[in-house]
């Protein structure tokens, strides 16, 4: 029995000791589950997600500690994950920044640095959520919408929203234009960012007086365009 967590293959592998291994384990996992709580709390995401992120670390863990803490052998096993791919939409930037955060925690941890993965990640930490209040000129995902608008063909849409777009967006796109009702009307589509102050409702009320109350709608966008 006290032989039963040594390698079958190679009798001459330094055993890792059970207690360690456990301690490993836990610390890893403890690290995913904080990086997932703290990144839930301002960022929309979902629980796969978030339950991917809370074992990462425990996972990369084990691989760097069976291979004896070589961490070259450790990649090119662990590269063996990347024939796996992920059957969703692409992540966002800060989806895989938190990704990295996570593997790196545990490949620290792997090696028995507990203290040093401690740290790691408490100072990444510190740094994504002080970036995430810091005003940058990019946009978020929750101020992209997808505008849609309706207006007649004797109206220039070229031109008839650039007031109300400059005074209501910070961006503003012309995603697609096409004609409806045997060429009557043209429905144009945009990729707008919000600017954090503007009501919403007021900027519909804008737009309709311009299209002659024709239909308007706003919707959030799913995935972000150009979100790396």
């Amino acid at each position: 029995m006290s032989n039963i967590f040594n390698s079958i293959f190679d009798t001459t592998a330094e055993t890792i000791p059970f207690m360690n291994f456990i301690v490993c384990i836990g610390a890893s996992l403890l690290i995913g589950v904080f990086l997932a709580w703290l990144y839930s709390l301002r960022n929309k995401a979902s629980k796969s997600f978030l339950i991917s992120v809370a074992i990462m670390p425990a996972i990369v863990c084990v691989v760097i500690m069976m291979v004896n803490g070589n961490v070259g052998a450790g990649v090119a096993v662990a590269g063996a994950f990347s024939l796996v791919r992920f059957r969703s939409a692409p992540g966002s930037a800060r989806e895989i920044s938190t990704i990295f955060i996570a593997m790196g925690a545990g490949l620290i941890a792997g090696m028995g640095y507990l203290a040093y993965a401690a740290v790691f990640t408490v100072v990444l930490a510190v740094i994504m959520t002080l970036l995430t209040y810091l005003k940058f000129k990019g946009t978020t995902d929750e101020s992209r919408k997808n505008l849609r608008i309706t207006i007649p063909e004797d109206l220039n849409y070229t031109e008839a929203f650039t007031d109300i777009l400059k005074d209501f967006t910070d961006e503003a796109e012309l995603i697609s234009v096409k004609t409806s009702n045997m060429g009557s009307l043209f429905k144009l589509r945009y990729s707008v960012a919000l600017k954090e102050d503007a009501s919403e409702k007021e900027f519909i009320d804008m737009l309709r007086t311009r299209n002659g109350n024709l239909e308007v709608s706003m919707d959030t966008q799913e995935v972000a365009i150009n979100e790396l």
